[in-house]
């Protein structure tokens, strides 16, 4: 595996005296790199996309300073591989999965007969999925109705069993939930990916895998998100941020992909819809942590880099006392930036999905975006005051999420000048 450096102007420098050197070498040639000093100027090592390690208080990166790795350093100051290289590991395998079920539609195992359920048993399921979503997802359960039934319900099995496992450590028996219960619920989707059903919105999902190239792994990894619920409250630096983004939102992308399914006037390679997929859970999971700052505050928890509060001065205290200083402001400006930063990637992968199903993916990522805005709105206060998109706004996004759906996707229009 290769590491990519860039050698970034100290404190003082303009851009200009910045000199656009990059080293590519092996794992073990690139450490030495990261041990070598080179005053006045400093190695700064980032993630793929987004994280860059080292930067001092109120420092920025430019474009032509930034360079983005595989890898990460640990406390030790050792080369590792970084969450986002091992997520982009899953989602390869994710796309290689669609495409050689694209190129050789499956025979399918599983079958309503062998549910043990009549059919009329499983329409039943799949329309209790859907009130399930519509009760609790409702501009999206609008968008959804715009796709092909069996695309249509699809989605909604899977929102079901989604919501299950995220109500499980954030539902109203939360605080009964261990981890033995997590393993239970872990053999019972294993159970149903077999055929074998607990009950009927199992059967729904369970069909579902039946017809279209869903992977297990994306399910198995939003388990181990819950896991880190209970055993973990903080986050060192973004690196673990973005691997608990992707355990409990990241992975909806992955699921719903080969339902959504790929416009096949798209370009796009599949890997690249997939990245944009992942890309909108990790910007959805990021609003919602800087949305609800104040309430995890008030239940012990902090989901925000470490490191980052402290180069920005801060602290868990500054968070547990909730006051909004010009610290927290500038700090707030940072993250809200990242957090778009995501949701412009995944703007690229949404217009490469069949069209039937762009429309509910662009009104979620419109809306949730607008929760970033409001954040501003509020001055930046999300201790004593709640983000959110009112219903006339919520209406305005519908049609312009519609009218964005009929666009060409992005690597036809770019083919074509």
């Amino acid at each position: 595996m290769a590491i990519i450096l860039v050698r970034a102007a100290s404190p003082g420098l303009s851009d200009g005296a910045v000199g656009h050197h990059q080293v590519h070498g092996s794992l073990q040639g690139s450490s030495q790199l990261l041990k070598t000093r080179v005053p006045p100027r400093r190695w700064m090592l980032c993630s793929l996309r987004y994280a860059c390690l080292g930067l001092q208080p109120g420092e920025e990166v430019g474009r032509t300073s930034a360079v983005y790795s595989s890898l990460a350093v640990n406390p030790a100051g050792e080369a590792v591989v970084s969450s986002e290289q091992k997520v982009y590991d899953v989602v390869l395998k994710q796309a290689a999965l669609l495409k050689r079920q694209l190129r050789t539609p499956p025979v399918l195992d599983v079958r309503p007969q062998q549910l043990d359920m009549p059919r009329s048993g499983l329409k039943e399921a799949y329309a209790r999925c859907g009130e399930i979503c519509q009760e609790y997802a409702k501009t999206f359960y609008l968008g959804t109705m715009l796709m092909t039934e069996e695309r249509r319900r699809a989605i909604w099995a899977i929102y079901v069993w989604c919501r299950r496992t995220d109500e499980l450590v954030d539902g109203p028996n939360a605080n009964y939930i261990t981890p033995t219960a997590l393993d239970r619920w872990e053999k019972r989707l294993e159970d149903l990916f077999a055929g074998r059903p607990y009950d009927m919105l199992d059967a729904a999902l369970s069909d579902t895998i039946s017809r279209f190239p869903i992977d297990i792994q994306p399910f198995r990894d939003m388990i181990e998100g819950m896991r880190s619920d209970l055993r973990k409250a903080r986050y060192k630096n973004f690196d673990e941020l973005y691997m608990y983004c992707y355990y409990v939102a990241g992975t909806v992308g992955l699921m719903s992909v080969p339902v959504m399914g790929i416009a096949p006037e798209s370009k796009a390679t599949t890997e690249s819809v997939y990245s944009a997929a992942l890309a909108l859970g990790i910007a959805n999971q990021l609003t919602n942590i800087l949305r609800d700052v104040g309430e995890d505050a008030r239940r012990g928890r902090v989901y925000l880099p470490q490191d980052e509060l402290a180069q920005a001065g801060l602290s868990d205290e500054d968070i547990f006392y909730g006051v909004v200083t010009n610290r927290w402001r500038n700090f707030m400006k940072q993250q809200i930036k990242r957090a778009r930063m995501f949701f412009e990637e995944a703007e690229r992968g949404v217009t490469e999905l069949s069209q039937a199903s762009r429309w509910p993916v662009w009104a979620s990522l419109l809306l949730y975006r607008q929760i970033l805005d409001e954040i501003e709105a509020n001055d930046y206060n999300n201790f004593t005051r709640r983000a959110y998109v009112g219903k006339g706004k919520k209406l305005l996004a519908l049609p312009v999420a519609y009218g964005k759906s009929l666009l060409l996707p992005v690597s036809l229009r770019n083919s074509q000048t």
